[in-house]
C-alpha cells in the first residue's frame, strides 16, 4: 500500500510541475514514516497550490491525512499520510533546511 501511495503522490507532484522531486526511504532511520517525499515549488503561491490540489487528490483516492501543516505560510507545507510524509518547500527553504543531507545516509 505504501509503494502506491508514493507512486500516486510522486505522479501528483510531477503533474503539479513541483521540482526536484526525491523520495527518501528513512525506514531504518525512524518508526515515524517510511518514506520521505521532498518537492520545490516556485513560488508561495504554487507550495500552496500544489500542495492543496494534492491533499484533495489523495482524499479521492480514498487516502487518510494526518496532519497538514504549514498552509498560512506557503514557505513549507508538510503533508503527513501516515507512513509517507510529503514536504513542498520553496527552494531558499529547501535549501536553509536540507532535509535531504538529514535524512539521507551515507552508503558505506
Amino acid at each position: 500500500m505504501r509503494k502506491k501511495l508514493e507512486s500516486l503522490l510522486l505522479d501528483a507532484l510531477d503533474d503539479y510541475k513541483t521540482l526536484n522531486i526525491v523520495n527518501i526511504n528513512v525506514q531504518k532511520l525512524t518508526t515515524e514514516m517510511d518514506s520521505m517525499i521532498i518537492a520545490t515549488g516556485t513560488s508561495t503561491r504554487h507550495v500552496k497550490s500544489a500542495s492543496s490540489s494534492l491533499v484533495e487528490y489523495a482524499k479521492k483516492q480514498k487516502y487518510e491525512i494526518f496532519g497538514l501543516e504549514g498552509e498560512n505560510s506557503g514557505e513549507w507545507i508538510l503533508i503527513d499520510f501516515g507512513d509517507v510524509v510529503v514536504n513542498v518547500m520553496l527552494a531558499e527553504t529547501r535549501e536553509l533546511y536540507n532535509l535531504e543531507k538529514l535524512w539521507i545516509k551515507p552508503k558505506n
